[in-house]
């Protein structure tokens, strides 16, 4: 029962910290029509500042490990790629023509790349050479790194946590919880909570992804082909309830499914070498 009574007032403050947060959407649109409101409690300049003081780091310890565009060709490949999407940025937010781009290659077998809050931009050696990516393949998934930071989804992550934490924190105040209850009362609310909401963003960022990269001229069917990819490599996710992305599957069924919306954009747009 009191576990029960515990529960039932933690996630009542924190629906009340989150309802407290500041209500925006962050893009327009756009013909995939993502329109979901988002709740901020951080302020844009705040993780922007934060944001560059991390990849000025990661920039550093990559320079000073040797591994930061080493290889010419593929750097001059990965920002050639990334500058005809950042060319179509203003489709979903004006203001983002002005941010500061920054496009760098780490080279790592590692399969990732990232974009932070304002346009800081890493790409992987290992998932242009692993999963041998066309341009085409590598504009969905810099396309789709580039939604995450067209929607802000760092500060609505780092937003949701903050609450997350000064909920738990009442809790713990008002209840008597132990550190362990704490901590199991941050997993369920992490599970419950969090993940959904990621998977939300990855899905976002997905199709966000796929209109940038059919208005620079690159054909979209390859967004499904890069998850194809990463499929047959192991790089899938296997449990979508544990996950923060969407199963390999339900990905390339959502790609498919908006294909169609974005076509006529793709076939409207000038196609480069």
């Amino acid at each position: 029962m009191a576990g029960r009574r515990t529960r039932w007032i933690g996630g009542a403050l924190l629906a009340a910290l989150l309802a407290a947060c500041a209500q925006v959407n962050t893009t327009a649109g756009g013909a995939v029509g993502v329109n979901r409101g988002q709740s901020m409690l951080l302020s844009s300049q705040e993780v922007e500042q934060m944001s560059a003081k991390s990849y000025a780091g990661e920039l550093q310890k990559a320079r000073a490990a040797g591994r930061l565009n080493t290889d010419p060709a593929l750097t001059s490949r990965v920002r050639r790629v990334s500058q005809r999407l950042i060319a179509q940025t203003p489709s979903f937010r004006p203001d983002a023509r002005n941010w500061r781009w920054e496009v760098n290659v780490l080279t790592t077998d590692d399969m990732n790349a990232y974009a932070m809050a304002g346009g800081k931009i890493m790409v992987y050696t290992g998932l242009v050479k692993q999963l041998k990516l066309s341009d085409a393949e590598l504009a969905a998934v810099i396309g789709h790194e580039i939604s995450h930071a067209l929607r802000e989804h760092t500060r609505e992550n780092m937003s949701q946590a903050y609450a997350q934490q000064m909920g738990l924190g009442l809790v713990g105040a008002l209840v008597g919880l132990n550190d362990s209850q704490l901590k199991l009362a941050s997993l369920v609310g992490d599970v419950t909570l969090s993940k959904p909401h990621s998977r939300a963003m990855e899905s976002e960022a997905d199709i966000m992804g796929l209109e940038l990269m059919a208005r620079a001229g690159y054909d979209p069917n390859a967004a499904v082909n890069v998850w194809q990819k990463m499929q047959a490599a192991g790089g899938g996710n296997g449990m979508e309830f544990l996950s923060t992305h969407p199963s390999g599957p339900t990905r390339i069924r959502d790609l498919q499914a908006h294909i169609p919306q974005v076509w006529p954009l793709y076939q409207a747009a000038p196609k480069k070498g």
